[in-house]
């Protein structure tokens, strides 16, 4: 049974991964860590810091903030535990941190841990290096009205996979407004929607003479987020030390 504590338990996606957890036989959570919940809302212990934990797990999920990383990092090192990092917007000097603490512990970073997702990620770059530059790619995200950023962190992820596939020699062209001129064989265009309570939504059109082929995904919920988490803190937790993605996981099922 691998044991695992939630960081950010008390967050829309922590009480997520909470509620999904009884689905995995092999998995139990055995407490969580937010300084702003209500230790007495939940059936486990619930710390206020990770100085403060006093029960032991296999490895962690954390989606808190990126101000937790320190104390997250701390912990996992001196106790030798894994961490599921889910969290986004990491500065350069805390991506070097983390870069470093997997030397020692295992780290598993990913910017959208749907399983889904990253399927369509690793079949967009099997796409692009069977089809070639015989085929324009243009990516269209939707998301529901209250998200800040845009495009997507997905979006950007299908991008540079795809990328990766041409030797990094494409441009990334953010919507075509004020752009007035034909497109470029060199381009991948992004597009970003928003609007109403779309969880998330993303298009990727290969499009060539006469036909275009689409691979598309939709989240529903943000549960396909939680159960991805899970399946990755599993995986994990087989791991001594090391740099992992959801790249990684995907893998086992691709050969």
């Amino acid at each position: 049974m691998t044991k695992i504590l939630i960081w950010g338990i008390g967050g829309k996606m922590g009480k997520n991964i909470l509620e999904c957890i009884p689905s995995f036989e092999n998995a139990e959570c055995v407490g969580g860590v937010d300084k702003f919940a209500d230790p007495a809302q939940f059936a486990m212990p619930v710390f206020k810091s990770g100085k403060d934990i006093n029960v032991d797990a296999d490895v962690i999920i954390d989606f808190s903030r990126p101000d937790a990383l320190d104390e997250i990092l701390e912990y996992a090192i001196a106790r030798k535990v894994g961490i599921m990092l889910a969290t986004t917007g990491y500065t350069p000097e805390q991506q070097a941190k983390i870069d470093e603490a997997s030397k020692s512990i295992a780290v598993f970073q990913s910017s959208n841990m749907s399983l889904g997702v990253n399927l369509m990620i690793e079949l967009c770059r099997k796409a692009a290096n069977f089809l070639g530059n015989n085929f324009e790619v243009e990516i269209v995200e939707q998301h529901h009205n209250q998200k800040v950023d845009a495009p997507s962190g997905t979006a950007l992820s299908i991008a540079n996979a795809i990328n990766e596939e041409f030797d990094n020699s494409k441009e990334f062209v953010y919507g075509r407004q004020g752009k007035n001129s034909k497109r470029q064989n060199n381009e991948i265009g992004i597009h970003a929607v928003r609007g109403g309570t779309i969880v998330g939504k993303h298009d990727v059109l290969f499009i060539g003479k006469d036909e275009v082929i689409t691979i598309k995904h939709e989240a529903q919920s943000r549960m396909v987020f939680a159960q991805g988490a899970i399946r990755a803190g599993l995986f994990l937790a087989t791991k001594q030390n090391g740099k992992y993605s959801m790249k990684d996981l995907v893998a086992q099922f691709m050969d």
